[in-house]
């Protein structure tokens, strides 16, 4: 059967939550496990039997990093993969349907539609043999896992038949308590889905009229999958849901990023047990799931681990420390640091003896239906206790020196760039500074 693939990836107005590493890649591009986050994605469709043609959907303007990286996927997956860019954010469901005839071209019978912003195994052979076993053929599927009764208020909530799985009644965040059953942000469509958001297109226009909106046609395409289509489709036999037992999770904020990583990694001892790496001679210390870049310089003296990603170009010296970190490209760690909980930005430098050190933003542990929570960075005028994140280029002026004595290491610090910086100059007006808050300079 022909299918296809659809990549949401959004737009440089989205991701807000995770700045500021958005402010200098794409956020799909973000590393995650030692590869861009949408290359998981990517790979998963790729594996699919049939799969003809992958698309990448968002409003990002033309840019080097995406095409780059377009080109070199296509190269590894040997699949057809192409961006269409959005004139305007059009919504999960307004996009696809401005697409829809570059969608069904060549014939597909169905196509996946996957949000760039989740990390999951992605169970989409799966999916297929469930709508093969439940509903007609013309009958769509949602990804669905489970979560805790509190925060399962922060997703779309879906309410499914026990025996059947037809999803009966679906609402997006409500205000109480609905099911425990959440969407994943992952569909199976056939060509008639359509049909059913044509019709929600037609009544956005119609209502547009009657308001006589000057700007009509680009409000009426802004279409919402989960508010708007998945909403009427409820109960009318069409909507069915595959509850997955596998890892999934949100990646909106960067300390979500870290967990996501870990997730990836402990998949790789399955999927890609070469991308780990492995205790040798003359190696550093690996402790649990590490990936470190093919072109990194560790020091043998180096304890790595558990889940580090180390990218490309990094140098880490002699007696180092990191766990629960991403290292990205062209770092560099000296003698006897220690990174905890961390994002260290692209080219920065952490200086010998220094101490970096974040607080992790893990689901509950001792809850198997806990989801991460993607907090805000101010909460009640307070910087919130997250992750560490060293912007691009950054020198952290905080030492733990056992020479000097002198200074308390960085705790839960954002050290930004100096463009980051600037768009936060605001927020520096609005809010005192913590003692943790060290520099955005």
């Amino acid at each position: 059967m022909p299918l296809k693939a659809v990549i949401l990836i959004g737009g440089p107005q989205k991701g807000t939550r995770f700045r500021p590493l958005s402010f200098e890649v794409p956020k799909p591009l973000f590393p995650v496990a030692g590869v861009p986050m949408v290359q998981h994605h990517i790979e998963a469709c790729a594996k699919v039997p049939g799969m003809k043609e992958i698309l990448l959907m968002g409003f990002y303007q033309p840019h080097e990093a995406l095409s780059r990286f377009l080109v070199s996927a296509q190269q590894e997956f040997k699949i057809p993969i192409r961006y269409l860019q959005e004139y305007a954010a059009l919504g999960t469901g307004g996009g696809i349907y401005h697409f829809r005839d570059q969608i069904l071209s060549g014939g597909a019978e169905a196509f996946f539609v996957l949000n760039a912003d989740v990390c999951s195994e992605f169970p989409l052979q799966e999916m297929l043999e469930f709508r093969q076993q439940h509903g007609d053929v013309h009958s769509f599927v949602i990804l669905g896992t489970t979560a805790n009764r509190t925060q399962a208020l922060n997703y779309g909530c879906i309410v499914a038949n026990a025996d059947t799985q037809e999803v009966q009644h679906y609402v997006e965040k409500p205000s109480t308590f609905v099911s425990e059953i959440i969407n994943c942000g992952i569909y199976l469509f056939t060509p008639a889905i359509f049909q059913h958001i044509g019709e929600v297109f037609q009544r956005n226009q119609q209502e547009l009229v009657l308001e006589e909106s000057s700007n009509g046609w680009q409000r009426a395409e802004v279409i919402r999958l989960e508010q708007d289509v998945f909403t009427a489709l409820a109960g009318s036999g069409k909507l069915y849901v595959y509850k997955t037992d596998g890892f999934w999770s949100q990646i909106k904020s960067a300390g979500s990023a870290i967990y996501a990583s870990r997730l990836y990694l402990n998949q790789y001892s399955k999927s890609h047990p070469e991308r780990l790496a492995q205790n040798k001679p003359g190696g550093p210390i690996i402790r649990g799931n590490v990936y470190i870049h093919p072109t990194a310089s560790i020091d043998s003296t180096a304890v790595l681990g558990p889940n580090v990603s180390i990218g490309e170009g990094v140098t880490v010296g002699a007696g180092v420390r990191v766990r629960e970190s991403i290292v990205l490209h062209g770092a560099s760690l000296h003698d006897h640091t220690c990174v905890l909980n961390t994002i260290v930005g692209w080219d920065s430098t952490i200086g010998r003896w220094a101490r970096v050190e974040g607080t992790p933003s893990d689901p509950n542990p001792n809850d198997p239906y806990a989801k991460i929570d993607s907090e805000t960075l101010f909460r009640d005028g307070r910087l919130t206790p997250s992750i560490t994140i060293l912007g691009m280029s950054q020198l952290p002026p905080s030492y733990c020196s056992p020479a000097s004595g002198a200074d308390s290491p960085l705790v839960n610090p954002l050290v930004l760039s100096p463009q980051a910086a600037a768009s936060l100059s605001l927020l520096k007006s609005l809010f005192s500074t913590p003692s943790s808050f060290l520099t955005r300079s």
